[in-house]
C-alpha cells in the first residue's frame, strides 16, 4: 500500500515539475510501483495475505458472537466481572460483621463484668444504694 501511494506522489510532482523529482527519469518515479508488484507476489507466495484475511475473519465471527451474546443478556465478560463483584461484596460484608460481633461481644462481657461487680459491691461504692433511713420518734 506505501509502495502505491508513494508512487502516485512521485507521479504528481513529476507531472507538477516540482522539487527535484521533476529531473528524475520515468523510470525512478514509477519504480514505486515495481516494488508493489514484487511486495505482493511475496506476500501471496508466503501465505501472509490469506492469514491476514483468516485473521480478520475470525475477529469478525469473534465480533459478530460478542454482539449476539450481549444482545440475549449473556456477556460471559461482564458476568465473570458481575460474580467477582459480588464475591468481594459478600467478603467485605463478612469482614465488617465478624468486627461487629467482636465489638458485640466486647460490650456484652463488659456489660456482664460491671453487673457482676455492682453486686458484690462493698457499698462503698458510686453504685451502692444509700441505706434507708429510720424514722424518728
Amino acid at each position: 500500500m506505501w509502495f502505491i501511494v508513494l508512487g502516485v506522489l512521485l507521479i504528481g510532482l513529476k507531472l507538477g515539475d516540482i522539487g527535484p523529482v521533476a529531473a528524475w527519469s520515468w523510470w525512478g518515479v514509477l519504480a514505486p510501483f515495481a516494488g508493489a508488484l514484487v511486495w505482493w507476489a511475496y506476500s501471496d507466495a508466503s501465505g501472509m495475505t490469506k492469514r491476514h484475511e483468516m485473521n480478520k475473519l475470525e475477529d469478525r465471527k469473534v465480533e459478530r458472537r460478542r454482539k449476539a451474546m450481549e444482545a440475549l443478556g449473556m456477556d460471559r465478560n461482564q458476568q465473570k466481572k458481575d460474580e467477582a463483584a459480588a464475591r468481594a461484596r459478600r467478603e467485605a460484608e463478612s469482614r465488617v460483621e465478624k468486627s461487629r460481633a467482636a465489638k458485640r461481644e466486647q460490650n456484652e462481657k463488659v456489660i456482664r463484668d460491671s453487673v457482676f461487680d455492682s453486686k458484690n459491691s462493698t457499698g462503698h461504692g458510686a453504685l451502692s444504694e444509700p441505706e434507708p433511713k429510720s424514722p424518728k420518734r
